[in-house]
Parts: C-alpha cells; structure tokens; sequence
C-alpha cells in the first residue's frame, strides 16, 4: 500500500540528510520525497511517498517523530487530500510533428516553456497517473530527458496547521 507522509520540520542545514539517512539505515525506501519552505520560514515540510502495510507506516511514523528537529508528522494519505507532481520533459519534436506536441499537451493541461529548432520542453502538472499517462504518450516522438519533483500533498478543508503556534 502507498503512503503518504507529510513532516513539519525546523528549518535548518542537515534535517535532510539526518531523516533519510535514519529511514534508509532502517531499510525503509522513499518512493518520493519533496521539501520546501512553508508559509513560517522557520519550518519546512517533508511530504514523503512510501509503500508497505500499515505496520510499516507505522513505524516509519514512529522514527520521524524521534527525531529532534521534527515538529510534526501526519498521514496525509488517510484523509482526503490533493496530491501533485510537477515534470519538465525534453521531446524531440521535428517542425512536422510540432502541433501535434502541441494538441496531446494542450489535452493534458501542460504548457510547452522553451522551443529549439529540433525539440521543445514541455511543463505539466497533475496526479501520478496523469504524468505517467503522458510520458507515455510523448514516448513516441522521442524523449530526450524528463525530470520528475517528489509529490507534494495537502489535507482538503479548512482547517489550518498549527505551524506558527509550534
């Protein structure tokens, strides 16, 4: 099972590398992991992706909340919540073939940021399985390099962390 993870962490050098490191000395893959700033500059937030049962949830739960610098950990996954991933892709995209680059990325909400004379870079955004379902349509025309960001995610509704009071 897929988990999603998000930890409030002080925003300081090192928490990075202390956290995946510790996860990793324990034999627990992060399947994707993204980190920046939020809204208080004293603290980041760490969404992770990793899969097992509930018993390895629980236990990657368990670690991060021992660590010092972490101020929260929440299953973001047991909630209704909204999950994004970002991707910039390289598609060889000779001028015959250039609007029908053109329409698929239209189709998949994507926008295409830089043209050269043989290959555009396309930037799109969305759920895992649309990302996926792109690169596979973009196959065809020849991809030159793709790059991926970790999921991020947050919980739907009103309520609010309670970052600034911690």
């Amino acid at each position: 099972m897929r988990h999603v993870l998000s930890a409030l962490v002080q925003n300081v050098p090192g928490v990075l590398s202390h956290i995946s490191g510790m996860l990793a000395s324990r034999g627990y893959n992060i399947d994707s992991l993204a980190v920046g700033e939020t809204e208080n500059p004293h603290l980041s937030r760490m969404t992770f992706v990793v899969v097992g049962d509930d018993r390895v949830l629980e236990q990657v739960r368990k670690q991060l909340e021992k660590v010092v610098t972490v101020v929260r950990v929440d299953d973001v996954s047991s909630q209704d919540h909204v999950e994004r991933d970002l991707m910039l892709l390289k598609v060889a995209a000779p001028a015959g073939r250039r609007s029908e680059i053109r329409e698929l990325t239209d189709i998949f909400r994507g926008r295409i940021v830089d043209v050269a004379p043989e290959m555009v870079m396309i930037e799109i955004s969305g759920q895992e399985k649309k990302i996926e379902a792109f690169i596979e349509m973009m196959r065809p025309f020849g991809i030159i390099e793709l790059v991926r960001t970790g999921r991020v995610a947050m919980v739907r509704g009103t309520r609010g962390s309670d970052e600034n009071d911690e």
